[in-house]
């Protein structure tokens, strides 16, 4: 497989991850925190890059079982966590600051994000291509993309505030509805 390619998969597997770490760089409202952009950055990153590896692990006989419930998984913790936001936003008052999730909220960010990473994988294993080439770009790819989009959030949070925060809610909502209707078929 030519470069140009994986960095396309790479591109278009790490654009759930872009849109995410988005949302976590408006919660970083008063002051960038590099070291919180390069967690997120770093468990993104980590996700897409093991997503893929364990579909190609798993192969396609395995992956049919998975595909029938894997988006609403995703829709799920998406939904939840983009619900979440918006509650905090309308439930504080104009000053607040937004919250900036845990640990395990950014977790299950990373699962939910990489879901379609492990589809991916599966795609993989049947291609002349390193694995380890493979997961290494996709990795690296959405690092990058992740780390410039906490730093992109930063800058639109710091100027929109409270709508930002809202629009980051309906994002992660977005995304996760989007998920759903392309595994459902809707489009």
């Amino acid at each position: 497989m030519p470069v140009a390619e994986l960095l396309l998969i790479a591109v278009g597997v790490s654009a759930d991850a872009f849109a995410v770490a988005l949302t976590q760089g408006v919660a970083m409202r008063r002051a960038f925190d590099w070291r919180r952009a390069l967690l997120v950055a770093g468990l993104f990153g980590a996700f897409q890059a093991l997503m893929p590896l364990i579909g190609w692990a798993l192969g396609a006989s395995v992956m049919t079982y998975i595909q029938d419930f894997d988006h609403w998984i995703a829709f799920g913790l998406l939904a939840l966590i983009g619900g979440k936001m918006l509650w905090e936003a309308f439930r504080g008052g104009e000053h607040d600051e937004p919250t900036v999730p845990g640990l395990r909220a950014l977790l299950v960010l990373s699962v939910a994000t990489s879901v379609d990473a492990l589809a991916v994988g599966v795609s993989l294993s049947v291609m002349p291509l390193s694995i380890w080439v493979a997961i290494v770009v996709i990795g690296a790819t959405t690092l990058l993309v992740s780390l410039l989009a906490t730093w992109l959030g930063h800058r639109v949070g710091d100027r929109l505030g409270k709508p930002a925060e809202i629009i980051g809610g309906l994002v992660l909502i977005g995304i996760g509805l989007k998920i759903l209707l392309e595994h459902l078929g809707v489009f």
